[in-house]
Order: C-alpha cells, then sequence, then structure tokens
C-alpha cells in the first residue's frame, strides 16, 4: 500500500487553499507571515495536515506562564508571544502528560530541564520501547531513540520526550502490526535534514500507517509519535485554531509581529 503513497506523493501533497468564509478567519489567514507552512491532503482515503518549517524558524516549546500556571491553549500561548512582540503561526500538543499537565518523560524549556529524562517500563503507548525525544537547538533540531539521546548527552535548548518512536533510522517501530484494528486520530514528528515536519491524521488511523506515512511519504529517517486522541493544531493559514480540554507540553512556532503603521503627522 505504502508504494503507491511514494509513487503519488505529487498528487497527494498539494498546499492547501486559504478560504475563510467567516470574517475572523479570513483576516487571520491573509495575515499568516512567510514561514506558514502547514497544507491540508489526503493520504490512501486518509485527511492529514503536513506542517513543514526549519529548524531555525522560531520553534519553541510552552508548558507554564511566568505564574507557574499550565498554559494549556493555543490562544495562551498566542498572549505569551504577543508581549514578546511575536505572531503564533503554528502550535500543536507536544507528548504525553499527567491529570496535572505535567510531563510524563524528559521536558526541557529554554535551557531548563523541567522533568528528566524517563527510561521506565511500563503500560501505554509512552513506554512502547524504543520511544524517543524530539529537540530543538537554534538551528538544529532532531528526533532521537532515548538510549541514544542519553549516550550523546545532548543538552537543547528545548526537548520533549514521547513515545513510541514511529521510524527509527528508515525502519518502522518494530511492534507495529500491518492488521493492527487499532486506529485513532494521532499527530506525531520527523525530521529531514534542516526540516522539521509535523503531521496529524484527522482520519482515525493504526500505528504502522501513520508510520509509514512518516517513513514513504514525508522520507524522514526518524519520526516520534505525539499523542492521539486529543491531537490538536493550532494553523491559521488553513483555518484551524482547534480547541478542547487543557493540554500539557505544546510546541510552537512564532514570528515578530508586523509593524505597526504610524499614524501620518499633521
Amino acid at each position: 500500500m505504502m508504494g503507491a503513497l511514494a509513487t503519488h506523493l505529487r498528487r497527494y501533497l498539494r498546499p492547501a487553499v486559504c478560504a475563510g468564509a467567516v470574517a475572523f478567519s479570513l483576516a487571520l489567514a491573509c495575515a499568516i507571515p512567510a514561514q506558514a507552512g502547514c497544507r491540508a491532503t489526503t493520504i490512501e482515503h486518509a485527511s492529514y495536515v503536513i506542517c513543514e518549517f526549519k529548524a531555525g524558524d522560531g520553534i519553541e516549546l510552552f508548558l507554564r506562564d511566568a505564574q507557574g500556571a499550565t498554559l494549556g491553549q493555543f490562544d495562551r500561548v498566542r498572549e505569551a508571544l504577543q508581549t514578546r512582540g511575536r505572531q503564533l503561526v503554528f502550535a500543536m500538543n507536544a507528548g504525553m502528560y499527567h491529570e496535572d499537565r505535567s510531563p510524563v518523560g524528559l521536558y526541557v524549556e529554554n535551557g531548563q530541564q523541567v522533568k528528566k529524562l524517563s527510561t521506565a517500563d511500563g503500560p501505554g503507548n509512552f513506554s512502547m520501547k524504543p520511544n524517543g525525544v524530539f529537540y530543538i537547538d537554534g538551528k538544529s533540531a532532531g528526533v532521537v531513540e532515548t538510549k541514544a539521546f542519553l549516550k550523546r548527552k545532548l543538552k537543547p535548548q528545548f526537548a520533549t520526550q514521547s513515545g513510541p518512536m514511529l521510524v527509527i533510522d528508515g525502519k518502522l517501530h518494530p511492534r507495529f502490526l500491518k492488521d493492527s484494528t487499532s486506529r485513532n486520530r494521532r499527530n506525531g514528528v520527523g525530521v529531514k535534514g534542516s526540516k522539521v515536519i509535523f503531521a496529524l491524521a484527522d482520519t482515525p488511523v493504526t500505528f504502522d500507517e501513520f508510520a509509514r506515512v512518516f517513513r514513504d511519504v514525508l522520507k524522514t529517517p526518524n519520526a516520534l509519535y505525539l499523542d492521539g486522541s486529543i491531537s490538536r493544531l493550532y494553523a491559521p493559514d488553513i483555518n484551524r485554531n482547534d480547541i478542547g480540554f487543557a493540554m500539557g507540553p505544546i510546541v510552537a512556532v512564532s514570528a515578530p509581529l508586523p509593524a505597526q503603521k504610524q499614524s501620518a503627522k499633521p
């Protein structure tokens, strides 16, 4: 089936067209800066949103505000960025969390380690070994299996741990089953050279189907699963601002706010 994915890559990955029946959505979409890179597409009868950025495009992770309260929503991340003179271009939930919204595994924000790396065994997707880490460090980014991350002694500016890995050095996670009946909305991230590629499956898909999109269509040698049913997206260039219960870690891309027009002097 995935041979067809590679063959029809150009057919499926078409840029999404800005459309806005609602005035607010239209205005928002038309104000997006040049590095906005999200598109809706269909791959093997499943609906996806694919978002591509460069590692140096201002990718950050967000968890709490200055007072220690969980941000939890895209709108609160947007407000936090505005205080820094920046606008939110893209955001997505970025890893699993406990009921108090604290990260399950490693979490690093602005060089500060909030939660240490977890190598513990346990139930659930996070502990479906091998799991891994998505990190951003200046103009570089990566997805690395947990043991490799430890071995390399990386100290990135931003990092979030999740699981399972979807693709490991070009190979699918060994526990994924082609005939699985477990389907869900899913989101994940892969890195290809200097490109960071996020994907969200709006149509319920299996782990195997989702991972093969990263390997065979997006061509990312390593990719990491971020989460499932709670998967949410902020992508104003395609009129998306998903709402719901408060989230834990959020990954976001921002750009400088456009200069305000000054009033003409009399």
